[in-house]
């Protein structure tokens, strides 16, 4: 009776702690969807790899695509009922508890008994406590996972989650981080090797304890022989081969593009989220194109350097460090290299000074576990013109520069640290010999001085026929600032709006032969009376042709066009085209007094070359999930004819861009800003290219910014040059000094090796030959019967040779 209730009681007991289990368990449901975290990846437009976004480094692979050999090995390994039990094996169980009971005392670890289901119990839901209810609750769940979930998916999670060693997680980030291959490559030698890693990975490292690996590797064969999964001869030879690890190395990365990347981050955050982006296994394929892009940096550095060199001055040296014969090489060690230096740069130490040249030490170390190498070189006062003093200035213009130094001294000193660029294909003069700082000898290098500018710039290039950004700088370097100066600031794009305004005469019906007074014109404001006026206040003194004040940029046959035009007809061109969402409605805006992007201009731009339509820029291509499906792609449009076979029509692809302008206005544009380029203002922008280029410089008030966007039929290019914190770049710093000449440069790089293309022309287009206003034949675009359309001008419409006044806003810019 005793016994009975005892039995009772005992069921009652273990029904308790059942119910209490059960209620404590967490939802193990989502499991069915579940997708392990892993690593996204973002690819150039060549499929290069430009980064990796993770919180672990781990690559997830579908179980169809895991070899089967791979599967059972980790099967023999760890659970050779898999197959057949429902959770929990009971015969695995109970010898664990035998041998657990005789070695009871001995010291040994204790064997245990967790199925693959327990341990996907236990990695993803319950923990890792060692507790009899801890365990108790992992063999509840394992059994109910059994009945939600099937034997593959099981053993899906399980490959892909487990921690393997060298920071692999899952069997795929395992085969790299050990050999060097992927799954389908791996011998059976290898693959009973990460089977054997479960149960201790770090204990089992081949680099580490190569005789445990291979003990724990041969178990591994001998179960897969039992379990009929290899045959005896496998076996053999498997155990005979030795365990030859090879670590992968990082992939190479392309090493430009910093600013790229960053804009393709955020924008796949804003898309798909925090979790998603960093943790979905995202395959992400850009537009960039690597060797562009190195250009495009290289391009933008050179130009502000040019400016700095010219406007900026030396600046002083980054710090003092010792200088005496043996302490110079460990300071210069320890000092921290400054933000934004280029590769090529190296920090030095001043060692001695002379009257024309200076000796200095810096150190090479080709790699990081060998001894840092003394080097020592020279910099030569003929080469130190640019090194003139900072004088105080005004604020919000631009630094007073001294003379030109007269000896070394005025630029250096003993003790100064530097950065410097060797120069090995310039000589140093045999005048400029070493005395007791450096050993005499070849080591002795020129040496160029360098600083960083305090000038910033912003570069976008996009293909006009997609809108593909192919590539971007935001700035000097990404790693001094990760603002992008080319997709975040807001700068006033100055004479670089001038075509909107054009445009909106061109739709208007307004013929390119059409004249304008470029006399004064005052415009009362709220705040007083703005008198506009032309760059340097020259005038023609008379009646120009539209295409002769848009080539010369003239402000005030601008700001007569848009009083003639409407300012609300420009400013709905300017939204049409993306450029400005609500532009104030002041006729100071006509002159480039709003403010927009490098990207926006780029991009609308490209309308012109597109025939007016509207071009939206994208920085991605597609995006693929972890299973390779694509969830997103940017050119979204419909192709008639692609399904069909070789035999079919030929496919046409349907045009679903917005028109955003007319076609031949556009083209009338494009025709105007290539006399900018050939006649105007943007004449630096295409020396040399030898093909169609058109464009528009902007200088905005005060010199503060500096533009240039240019195109050829294919590729647009924006550049700006200007300070952070917006001040005057110095009387006569304009979009044509500054940014045509790197735009020049970009679109050297970008069209080398392709032939030269003509502009594309609508159909209805009319070419008749004029005579511009400088007496020149050219082919000037119409449309059709407007060919002897242009008025004599009038007071109404091109003003008179007296001061025209109108009302209006603030603002001028040049």
């Amino acid at each position: 009776m005793i016994a009975i209730i005892g039995v009772i009681a005992a069921g009652v007991a273990g029904y308790g702690l059942y119910r209490k289990l059960e209620s404590d368990l967490p939802d193990y449901r989502w499991l069915a969807d579940y997708q392990p975290q892993q690593m996204s990846r973002i690819y150039a437009g060549d499929s290069r790899l430009m980064a990796e976004l993770a919180a672990e480094r781990r690559v997830f692979v579908p179980i169809e695509a895991i070899p089967r050999r791979l599967q059972q090995a980790f099967i023999s390994a760890e659970d050779q009922n898999f197959e057949s039990h429902q959770g929990v094996d009971p015969i695995a169980l109970a010898r664990a508890i035998v041998t657990n009971v005789e070695q009871y005392g001995s010291g040994r670890r204790m064997v245990g008994a967790s199925t693959i289901t327990q341990q996907v119990a236990k990695n993803m839901l319950v923990g890792s406590d060692r507790t009899i209810l801890r365990k108790a609750r992992e063999a509840l769940l394992a059994i109910r996972l059994e009945n939600a979930l099937p034997k593959p998916r099981i053993l899906e999670i399980y490959l892909n989650e487990i921690f393997l060693g060298a920071q692999a997680y899952g069997v795929a980030a395992a085969a790299q981080a050990y050999f060097n291959k992927s799954l389908d490559e791996l011998t059976i030698s290898e693959t009973a090797f990460l089977a054997a890693l479960p149960k201790a990975p770090n204990n089992y490292n081949p680099l580490r304890y190569p005789e445990a690996a291979r003990i724990r590797r041969d178990w591994v064969i001998d179960r897969m022989t039992e379990d009929r999964v290899i045959t005896t001869a496998e076996a053999s030879a498997a155990k005979a081969e030795p365990i030859q690890a090879r670590p992968s190395r990082r992939p190479d990365m392309v090493a430009v593009g910093g600013h790229f990347t960053e804009e393709v981050r955020r924008e796949l955050i804003q898309r798909f989220g925090q979790e998603q982006t960093q943790g979905g296994g995202l395959v992400v394929r850009t537009s960039l194109d690597p060797n562009l892009q190195a250009a495009t940096e290289v391009a933008l550095r050179n130009g502000l350097m040019a400016y700095d060199r010219r406007r900026g001055g030396w600046r002083g040296a980054l710090g003092k460090s010792a200088s005496g014969p043996t302490e110079w090489l460990p300071a210069l060690e320890a000092l921290p290299r400054p933000p934004g230096m280029l590769n090529e740069w190296r920090q030095a130490v001043v060692l001695e000074v002379r009257e024309r040249d200076a000796r200095l030490g810096w150190y090479e170390r080709p790699n990081p576990r060998v001894p840092a190498e003394p080097r020592y070189g020279a910099v030569l006062l003929e080469d130190l013109a640019w090194a003139r003093p900072v004088l105080p200035a005004q604020p919000g213009q631009p630094p007073r520069l001294g003379n030109a130094p007269r000896r070394v001294s005025e630029v250096l000193s003993v003790g100064d640290v530097v950065m410097v660029e060797p120069e090995p294909n310039r000589p140093v003069p045999a005048a400029a010999t070493p005395r007791s700082a450096a050993p005499a000898g070849p080591r002795l290098e020129r040496l160029a001085l360098r600083q960083i500018p305090e000038v910033e710039g912003a570069v976008v290039a996009l293909d006009p026929n997609t809108g593909r950004v192919l590539a971007t700088s935001g700035g000097w370097s990404y790693e001094r600032s990760q603002f992008n100066r080319a997709t975040q600031a807001q700068r006033q794009p100055g004479s670089s709006f001038k075509p909107y305004v054009y445009l909106t005469a061109l739709e208007a019906g307004i013929p390119p032969n059409q004249r304008f007074l470029d006399g004064p014109i005052e415009v009362s404001t709220a705040q007083g009376v703005w008198r506009p006026g032309n760059y340097g206040g020259s005038l023609s003194g008379g009646y120009v042709t539209m295409r002769s004040a848009l080539e010369r940029s003239l402000n005030l046959v601008t700001v007569r066009i848009a009083q003639q035009v409407g300012i609300d007809r420009v400013a709905d061109t300017v939204a049409r085209f993306g450029v400005i969402d609500n532009m104030p409605r002041y006729l100071s805006m006509s002159l480039g007094a709003g403010e927009t992007t490098v990207l926006r201009q780029a991009a609308g731009y490209a309308s012109f070359v597109n025939g007016g339509r509207r071009v939206e820029p994208t920085f991605i291509d597609s995006v693929q999930d972890q299973r390779g499906r694509v969830i997103w792609r940017s050119q979204a449009r419909e192709c008639a004819g692609c399904e069909a076979g070789p035999d079919g029509q030929p496919p046409r692809i349907a045009e679903n861009r917005q028109q955003v302008a007319d076609p031949i206005a556009a083209f009338q544009i494009v025709n105007l800003l290539q006399g900018a380029v050939q006649r105007g203002t943007g004449g630096r922008a295409g020396a040399g290219l030898n093909r169609p280029v058109a464009g528009k410089t902007g200088t905005t008030d005060d010199y503060k910014d500096n533009w240039f966007v240019g195109f050829t039929p294919d590729i647009v290019i924006a550049v700006w040059v200007g300070y952070d914190d917006p001040r005057s770049l110095g009387n006569g710093e304009t979009g044509g000094s500054n940014a045509a000449p790197i735009f020049r440069e970009v679109a050297a790089a970008a069209l080398q090796g392709s032939p030269p293309v003509p502009f594309r022309a609508p159909p209805g287009v009319a070419l008749v030959r004029i005579t511009t206003d400088r007496g020149e034949s050219i082919l000037e675009t119409f449309r059709p019967g407007t060919e002897n359309s242009a008025t004599a001008p009038t007071e109404g419409g091109g003003g008179s040779a007296a001061a025209a006044r109108v009302d209006s806003g603030l603002g001028g810019l040049y």
